[in-house]
């Protein structure tokens, strides 16, 4: 089996084309969402085999799609809200209570998340979402769970959970993301964290994903699926070759 690295800064696709017999596998790792999703639309348009293929990648991508999709399978996720203009996203922060948290449907690394801990800071918050692109009017509204100064990233990879950590908190920020200062530590892999992080990869139909997950008096809950997942610092924390696995299933997928 061959490997061929393919740079989306370079990509000049043909969607009047289909591939070759020979029908290739792709593992994407484009970061930035929508060329992520543009490129893995095309890419199976010319009928190339893309994990994750492009419905996961949609439904993850998207906070609100991917809450749909944990909710629909009975997966517990943090208590949260939809809401359009200022008027009602107040209206479902109260009923939520303070303190509570506002996430953009679409970003990453904990980007214009916020915590909410007033109706002052609410409406400081949404008066200056009326003023950006009409995707941050879409207001996505969570409760604040009560949890340890982390929370966990597990790594599943077909039908493995291979992986997880605690991702820590970094000084004075309550958000955890290591690419915001968080620390990274070795997880141990329980029944409850196993069954929850291959539940929530079969809800999003994903084949390699990284499942975030929160521990609550009343068992994990999980927040996020991550159809792209780094691993940088996983790899150090708990000693897994996550890249040699990947490879391995890549090359055990493409032979089915």
């Amino acid at each position: 089996m061959r490997a061929h690295l393919l740079d989306s800064k370079g990509l000049n696709l043909d969607l009047n084309s289909r591939a070759s017999p020979q029908r290739d596998i792709v593992l994407q790792r484009t970061i930035s969402i929508f060329r992520n999703l543009h490129s893995t639309a095309a890419l199976e348009g010319a009928g190339h085999r893309v994990v994750n293929n492009f419905a996961s990648a949609s439904v993850c991508g998207n906070k609100l799609f991917c809450t749909l999709a944990l909710v629909r399978r009975n997966i517990p996720t943090p208590k949260t809200r939809l809401a359009f203009t200022e008027e009602s996203a107040k209206k479902a922060i109260e009923d939520l209570g303070y303190p509570a948290v506002i996430k953009p449907v679409v970003g990453s690394w904990g980007r214009l998340s916020a915590l909410i801990k007033d109706s002052d800071t609410a409406t400081a918050l949404l008066e200056d979402r009326q003023y950006m692109f009409p995707l941050y009017q879409v207001y996505y509204l969570q409760e604040f769970v009560k949890r340890p100064p982390r929370d966990i990233r597990s790594f599943v990879i077909g039908d493995t959970t291979v992986a997880a950590i605690y991702r820590l908190s970094g000084p004075k920020d309550w958000r955890t993301n290591t690419a915001r200062g968080g620390r990274a530590e070795g997880c141990p892999i329980g029944k409850e964290l196993d069954e929850l992080s291959l539940k929530a990869a079969a809800a999003v139909g994903g084949e390699i994903v990284g499942v975030d997950l929160m521990e609550t008096e009343g068992g994990l809950v999980v927040h996020e699926v991550n159809n792209t997942t780094e691993f940088k610092n996983t790899v150090p924390a708990t000693g897994i070759d996550i890249p040699g696995l990947i490879v391995d299933y890549l090359i055990s997928a493409s032979k089915r």
